[in-house]
């Protein structure tokens, strides 16, 4: 596949500046890196979706639960504080 892609200048030398600067040979091999390690985070935050979803039993996220967790952590760094 192939893309044309009309970029503004200040794209275009950023760009041509992280190509350099990375050591690629030229703009799509930096571009085909990015879109990887998207590619490869977007796996990871579903593997760790699924994995929650399997952790245990749910529970419903209220407002009253909110409160108590914001509560929680304050007491908490009112501790470390002191």
């Amino acid at each position: 596949m192939t893309l044309n892609l009309p970029l503004p200048d200040s794209i275009e030398n950023f760009i041509n500046e992280q190509v350099a600067i990375g050591g690629y040979s030229n703009a799509a091999e930096y571009i085909l890196h990015l879109i990887c390690q998207e590619q490869a985070r977007s796996a990871r935050v579903e593997s760790l979706l699924l994995a929650g979803l399997d952790s245990g039993n749910s529970i419903e996220i209220t407002d009253d639960w909110w409160e108590q967790k914001r509560a929680q952590l304050v007491q908490k760094l009112d501790r470390q504080q002191q």
